[in-house]
C-alpha cells in the first residue's frame, strides 16, 4: 500500500496535537519528545539516560497521558522478583484451578524506573515481552497487546549497587536518548509554575490506543527507496569494521534505524524516507548499540565521536534506485 499525501498530512497533524500536548508537561523539549514519540509508533522502546531531576519520569508519564490506554509504572529496585513483572499463577481452591494474575507489565505504556537497579535475573524478564509483546508463566503465553511501549530510565552517574543492562537487552531498545537541562527561559517557566507538583496530572488523551495502531501501520508503509537500504547497510557495515568499535550494529539495529526513519518521514508530512531522516535519527538508534574499544576508551574515544565520524565518511545517495 502507498502511503498517499493525505494520509502523511493526516499522521503529521495528529503527531503534532501529541507532540504539544506533552510539551505542556516537558517545557523546551519539542525534540526529545518528537523521538519518543517516533519510538512509540515505530512500536519500540525508548531508553531514557539522563542526571536526576531532568523530567525523565514526567516524559514517560506525559506520554502515558496523552494516549487513551492502560499505563503502569515499575520501581526497579534490587529485591525486585521476575514474578513482580510478569504477573503469577496462584491456585484458587473453589475451581481447583490455577489462575494467572496479571502483573504491571500487562499496560499500554510501562514505566521501568531506574531499570539497571534490579538484578539480571530480573532484568531478563523483560526481554521476552519487548521483542515478542507477549510473557510466558508456566509454559503459558499471555499477550499483552497492541500497542505496547516499556520506557526504561537509568541514572549515569550513581552506579553503587546497579547492574549494568547487557548488550542483548540494550539492543532491544529501539532508542536511548537524554533530556538534558532546559534552556534557560523553561527554566524560568518552571519555576514560575513551582506550585504545580505534577504537570502531566491535568493533562487529557490526544489519542486512543486504537489510532496509535493505525499509526503505526501507516508508518510501516512509508516508501524507502533502495538507495536509502544500501546507505544503511553502508552505515551498518561500517560500523563492524571500525578501527575503534568492538561490538558494531546488529540486524536488528539496522531494522531499527529503517523503522524509525519511516515513522519520522511521515511525522514531518512525507511518505518517503531521505537521507537526512537517517543521518538525524543516528545517535539516538545507534549510540546504546556500538561498543568502543579498550584502546579507545583509554584514549577518551566516544561512540558519538565514532558516528559522527562515518557519518562523514559514508556518503549519503543522491539519486533513486527506485521510484515510489
Amino acid at each position: 500500500m502507498t502511503v498517499t499525501q493525505e494520509q502523511a498530512s493526516w499522521f503529521t497533524e495528529t503527531f503534532g496535537a501529541m507532540v504539544a500536548n506533552i510539551d505542556k508537561a516537558v517545557l523546551g523539549k519539542e525534540h526529545i519528545i518528537r523521538l519518543a514519540l517516533t519510538c512509540l509508533l515505530s512500536e519500540g522502546h525508548l531508553l531514557l539516560e539522563d542526571y536526576p531531576g531532568t523530567g525523565k519520569t514526567q516524559l514517560a508519564r506525559a506520554l502515558s497521558g496523552t494516549v487513551q490506554g492502560t499505563h503502569s509504572r515499575i520501581q526497579f529496585t534490587p529485591d525486585l522478583l521476575p514474578s513482580d513483572v510478569t504477573g503469577v499463577t496462584i491456585y484458587d481452591p473453589s475451581t481447583k484451578k490455577f489462575d494467572f494474575h496479571q502483573g504491571p507489565i500487562f499496560a499500554t505504556i510501562v514505566l521501568a524506573d531506574e531499570i539497571n537497579r534490579a538484578s539480571p535475573k530480573t532484568q531478563s524478564a523483560l526481554l521476552e515481552v519487548m521483542e515478542e509483546a507477549r510473557v510466558t508463566v508456566d509454559g503459558v503465553r499471555h499477550e499483552v497487546g497492541r500497542p505496547f511501549m516499556v520506557i526504561a530510565t537509568q541514572n549515569p552517574i550513581e552506579q553503587a549497587g546497579t547492574y549494568r543492562l547487557p548488550e542483548a537487552q540494550l539492543d532491544r531498545f529501539l532508542m536511548k536518548t537524554s533530556l538534558g537541562y532546559p534552556d534557560h527561559d523553561a527554566t524560568v517557566r518552571v519555576l514560575r509554575e513551582a506550585k504545580t507538583r505534577d504537570r502531566t496530572k491535568d493533562l487529557q488523551p490526544v489519542v486512543t490506543s486504537g489510532v496509535v495502531s493505525e499509526m503505526a501501520s501507516l508508518a510501516d508503509e512509508v516508501h524507502v527507496d533502495d538507495a536509502i537500504l544500501d546507505y544503511v547497510a553502508r552505515i551498518a557495515e561500517e560500523t563492524r569494521r571500525h578501527v575503534s568499535i568492538r561490538l558494531g550494529l546488529s540486524v536488528r539495529g539496522a531494522l531499527a534505524f529503517v523503522r524509525c526513519a519511516k515513522t519520522w518521514a511521515i511525522s514531518q508530512g512525507r511518505n518517503h524516507v531521505i537521507p537526512d531522516d537517517v543521518k538525524l535519527l543516528a545517535l539516538p538508534v545507534l549510540q546504546h548499540r556500538l561498543l568502543v574499544t579498550p584502546e579507545a576508551q583509554f584514549a577518551g574515544i566516544t561512540v558519538e565521536q565514532v558516528i559522527t565520524q562515518i557519518l562523514g565518511e559514508v556518503a549519503p545517495p543522491t539519486e533513486r534506485v527506485a521510484t515510489p
